[in-house]
């Protein structure tokens, strides 16, 4: 029997777990917490991401590893990978924790970006601003996620008090996009090079933290969702990508713009659990473990609700049916990610409304 090591016992990481239960597949996590959500249901080593002696005790149990967020250490991953496989490879790792490196992959690809500038100073923003001009954001190079590390510039005279509040560190200052809606497309490769996407998704954000998703998204066209696919192909291509990647697009008018890319499973996707023939968690884990990658179709209409900060009582989703409830057993805190309702119903109409009230019943917790 494989073992998997993941490095990581969150959410992402527990739910890869409870998928490879069921196709066979044993996981192992390494997190900092003793009481991480995948601990629940996974042997889990309690050590730091940059603990060698963690790191190796992983790599020793395990015949592959992988990893559930993108800010785990470079080194760690390269570290491992003297020791036993790691998938995605850690390029994919330091490309995504670094949005100067990003952006350039995009353009490099043919994806098309916002107008953007590095920015190493506070001099260096200034010039930046004569390039890219106001309304524009300032984002951290690194360890940016869920609208941290950003800074809006509504006027030139914010640059120093924007630079500040990013820490004066290597950053990029980013045209603000008048986009039309979010989407993402989540891809899977395997090891042979085949690969799988699901259908685009529609995402709305508050606070820069996902709250809802539809999938496949609404009005979406054969030939967007073409294009879509061969902007992931390529980037999985380029990095030599093994496993689910997903990357956040901006529509604008006939166009996609890429915003930013996730080497491992994504939030946008928990609704593939329940609503696509094999979930993104199965998929990455078919991929590394080198195994032929199941069906991406979806064969009803999706969406998934976030429960931010505090949960419903419980019961409150039982009367709706097809409302699938998933928990992450974590303590209540603003702005966390306590757990998902996944909402799947045949038609868009239908599902549209059963989500009005199910977002409703999320948002008056």
């Amino acid at each position: 029997m494989t073992l998997v090591g993941i490095v990581g016992g969150g959410q992402l990481g527990m739910m890869l777990a409870e998928a490879g239960a069921r196709i066979g597949i044993d996981c192992l996590t390494l997190d900092p917490a003793p009481d991480s959500p995948a601990s629940r249901v996974a042997p889990a080593i309690v050590g730091a991401y940059d603990d060698e002696t963690a790191l190796a005790q992983l790599a020793t149990a395990a015949d592959v590893v992988t990893y559930e967020f993108e800010n785990v250490p470079v080194a760690s991953a390269r570290f491992l990978a003297e020791r036993v496989q790691v998938l995605p490879p850690p390029e994919s790792l330091e490309f995504a924790q670094d949005r100067l490196l990003e952006k350039t992959l995009f353009e490099d690809v043919g994806l098309a970006v916002a107008p953007f500038s590095p920015v190493s100073s506070d001099a260096e923003l200034f010039e930046a601003l004569e390039i890219v001009g106001v309304p524009s954001v300032l984002k951290t190079r690194r360890l940016g996620y869920d609208g941290k590390g950003q800074v809006r510039l509504e006027r030139v005279d914010e640059a120093e008090d924007a630079w500040r509040a990013v820490g004066e560190v290597p950053s990029i200052l980013e045209s603000l996009v008048s986009f039309d809606r979010e989407l993402s497309i989540i891809g899977v490769r395997g090891k042979d090079g085949e690969a799988a996407f699901y259908p685009l998704i529609e995402n709305v954000h508050r606070d820069g933290i996902l709250r809802v998703s539809k999938a496949p998204a609404p009005g979406v066209t054969a030939e967007l969702q073409s294009i879509a696919e061969g902007h992931g192909l390529a980037v999985m291509q380029r990095l030599g990508h093994v496993g689910v990647l997903a990357i956040e697009l901006f529509a604008v008018g006939d166009g996609l713009l890429g915003n930013e890319m996730a080497p491992r499973v994504h939030n946008s996707g928990h609704w593939t659990i329940e609503g696509a023939a094999t979930s993104q968690f199965e998929n990455h884990l078919r991929a590394i473990c080198g195994l032929e990658l199941g069906s991406t179709s979806a064969p009803a209409y999706s969406a998934m609700v976030n429960l931010i900060g505090s949960a419903p009582p419980k019961g409150s989703f039982e009367v709706e049916a097809d409302a699938h409830l998933h928990l992450y057993g974590k303590a209540s805190s603003p702005g966390r990610k306590l757990g998902h309702v996944t909402v799947i119903r045949p038609d868009p109409d239908t599902r549209d409304r059963v989500l009005g009230r199910v977002t409703q019943t999320a948002d008056n917790k």
